[in-house]
């Protein structure tokens, strides 16, 4: 089928092989190769169709997307317009990457400007969450590996996305990998940029407070991701997650599984409100995500230590032989005596015990020796 991209054309289904709608007489190939087949969104700005590429032997699908903004108003329209010319500059800017729609063209005809981008073939993160479930902490480690690596890129090339949410993250069906995608909102952060106040742009659930204000910064994106990742996590949108009042998070308290410490802190410290409280860079983020979690690190507690710590151990007992317990005794009679008859030592005066005899000496040693061994043997029968 062909599909006719006249919005006024009141029946645009077309057969395959004809190039002029046959209701409304447009033109059905736009630049000579790219026909539409069907649409598969649309938006306050314009419409998007999946299509192919005629003039490549194979006929791979492409995107079309057509700026036809559905707002009134003069300022909103010169809005629309420059966001739909901007995603064409920073994708052509951006260059090629493997998880980022390539541009294949940008061109007006019949008075309607379009873009025609790679076709990305899979569930964007939205789809796959009410299909198959909240995402585990594996699912999650492995969706911050691939998205701050695609960040990355675009940082380096001074481009902030702005509009991060699971709706634009396609999971790629060829490969599994996760494909960043309608970069319509994306700005540059060359010159002024960064310090200049603009327009508010964004999906307003994962937009950080800074952007909202209209001062997107590179850390702009890394919150929008931890917002994404804890709408997967829990299910729930990142404004249900968040208590105002105290400026704090509570997604953990929504968790069917809990996740690791290792995880909850680096996408808390993603959430922080406070731009420099939040990790400043993308290479942070992926320095602390590559650190071994605090569990699987543990140290070993040696045995020797546990028992000490532990109040319900009973102590442990060596067992001596009457020799070794006579040889000890004899030692310790030798030195009790020996401190008695140091000249030069000074004894403390004692006015309530008097001196004690060798003989007295003598039978409390047997008495201890007695009542040691009782105990030794009653441990061993």
């Amino acid at each position: 089928m062909s599909y006719c991209l006249n919005p006024r054309c009141p029946k645009p289904e077309n057969p395959t092989d004809v190039k002029f709608c046959t209701t409304c007489g447009s033109k059905l190939l736009l630049k000579e190769r790219y026909r539409a087949i069907r649409p598969i969104g649309q938006g306050g700005f314009g419409r998007t169709f999946l299509a192919v590429d005629e003039d490549k032997p194979s006929k791979p699908r492409c995107v079309i997307k057509q700026f036809y903004p559905q707002a009134q108003g003069t300022n909103t329209v010169k809005k629309a317009v420059e966001l739909f010319n901007q995603e064409a500059v920073q994708l052509d800017e951006l260059g090629k990457h493997p998880q980022i729609p390539e541009l294949l063209a940008y061109f007006t005809q019949d008075d309607r400007q379009y873009l025609v981008q790679e076709f990305i073939n899979g569930l964007n993160l939205a789809q796959e969450l009410s299909q198959n479930g909240t995402f585990s902490e594996t699912q999650i480690y492995q969706l911050l590996h691939d998205l701050l690596l695609v960040l990355q890129f675009c940082h380096a090339r001074q481009v902030i996305h702005r509009d991060i949410k699971p709706e634009n993250i396609i999971l790629r069906e060829s490969d599994r990998k996760l494909v960043l995608v309608d970069f319509g909102a994306a700005k540059s952060a060359t010159g002024t940029a960064l310090n200049h106040t603009g327009t508010s742009i964004g999906s307003p659930e994962y937009v950080a407070p800074e952007q909202i204000r209209g001062r997107a910064i590179f850390g702009s994106d890394i919150y929008s991701l931890g917002a994404t990742c804890i709408n997967l996590l829990t299910g729930r949108s990142p404004f249900d997650s968040y208590d105002a009042n105290s400026d704090t998070w509570a997604w953990q308290q929504y968790l069917a599984t809990p996740v690791s410490p290792h995880l909850s802190r680096i996408l808390n410290k993603m959430l922080e409100s406070i731009p420099a409280r939040r990790y400043q860079t993308v290479d942070e983020v992926l320095q602390e995500l590559n650190t071994q979690s605090a569990p699987t690190n543990k140290p070993h507690i040696p045995v020797k230590s546990q028992v000490q710590s532990s109040p319900t151990l009973p102590p442990q007992i060596v067992s001596k032989t009457p020799s070794q317990i006579d040889l000890e005794l004899e030692e310790l009679k030798t030195q009790f005596m020996g401190g008695k008859s140091q000249p030069n030592q000074v004894q403390p005066k004692n006015t309530t015990s008097p001196p004690t005899s060798n003989s007295e000496i003598d039978q409390e040693l047997e008495e201890l020796k007695a009542k040691y061994l009782g105990n030794n043997n009653s441990q061993n029968p």
